[in-house]
């Protein structure tokens, strides 16, 4: 079954779903999935392997068909109007395939003429060289890495208005991990919309504005990047003069306790208010503490605690 009709479009958003249902026999890969993506920002998709992040993309590009559910990507039905709206994305899926021996020079410019030549070569051969990659060297020689360079630049070659990216940035190294944010950030700046998938947190937390969680095919939060990561759960390591009996600890509501490094040392993770926890402490020969807000990647992980 096609998507149902839709309410006509909201012009400030590059993304808009509702209710967007998609199975695989008796695998349900998407439960209803409601969200709003905004022009102009960076927006990471949260989840583990299978939670429906991949469904979610190839249906926006109408590369599968969903259940039930609407959708429109930059103000158009993409089953409608599919070319359109691939011509006006930049995307990279997560297993790109390739002409294993030709040279990612001919094949970006085989991508390049699928578009009708709009990419500016000068611009290609700066990607290309801001990611370290040789345009010359036959593919079948080339590691997962930098094929996974050919990926970004096809996707950012034509300086789309918005960008898919389904994890764009594994099988690559740390250093060049932090170049290919940083081009998604120029993109941005440039007026694109960029929306990627991922399940490494750091990565999301360092250039997302906001995100979506999505847990077995249902969005379970949608929130600021910032007010995922600064709310109401904190970390505690609390240092004692001497070993103490934490028997009582534990009884507490909304704490947690993670680890014992040392007979003098506890760390503690606390959900809410601290004050029990501040109180309980009160009673013993504490030396000094230290509090920290979770990473994002603590903030995600909760969701998945059940």
């Amino acid at each position: 079954m096609s998507a149902e009709p839709m309410t006509p479009a909201n012009s400030e958003l590059s993304i808009e779903l509702q209710g967007l249902r998609k199975s695989y026999g008796r695998v349900r890969a998407l439960r209803g999935v409601d969200l709003q993506v905004r022009k102009g920002e960076v927006f990471g998709f949260l989840g583990p392997n299978g939670a429906g992040k991949t469904t979610t993309i190839r249906c926006l590009l109408d590369m599968i068909r969903p259940d039930g559910g609407t959708l429109r990507v930059l103000g158009m039905n993409p089953q409608a109007q599919p070319v359109a709206v691939q011509a006006r994305t930049g995307y990279l899926p997560g297993e790109m395939q390739f002409y294993d021996n030709g040279s990612p020079e001919r094949q970006l410019r085989f991508f390049n003429a699928m578009r009708g030549g709009r990419a500016d070569w000068g611009y290609v051969r700066q990607l290309a060289e801001r990611l370290a990659l040789d345009l010359r060297k036959p593919i079948k020689n080339l590691s997962k890495g930098n094929k996974q360079k050919i990926g970004v630049i096809q996707a950012l070659m034509h300086r789309p208005e918005l960008l898919l990216l389904d994890e764009p940035t594994v099988g690559l190294d740390p250093l060049m991990q932090q170049q290919v944010l940083a081009l998604l950030r120029d993109a941005n700046a440039a007026g694109s919309t960029v929306f990627f998938s991922s399940h490494i947190m750091s990565e999301v937390e360092s250039v997302a504005g906001r995100v979506a969680i999505i847990r077995a095919g249902e969005i379970v939060e949608v929130a600021e990047t910032s007010a995922l990561t600064h709310r109401s759960l904190y970390r505690m390591t609390v240092r004692f003069k001497r070993p103490v009996d934490l028997a009582g600890l534990q009884a507490l509501p909304g704490v947690e306790l993670l680890s014992r490094p040392a007979p003098t040392t506890c760390v503690v993770q606390v959900a809410g208010d601290m004050e029990k926890l501040v109180s309980f402490l009160g009673g013993l020969p504490v030396l000094d503490l230290e509090t920290m807000h979770p990473s994002l990647e603590e903030a995600f992980l909760a969701h998945y605690r059940q």
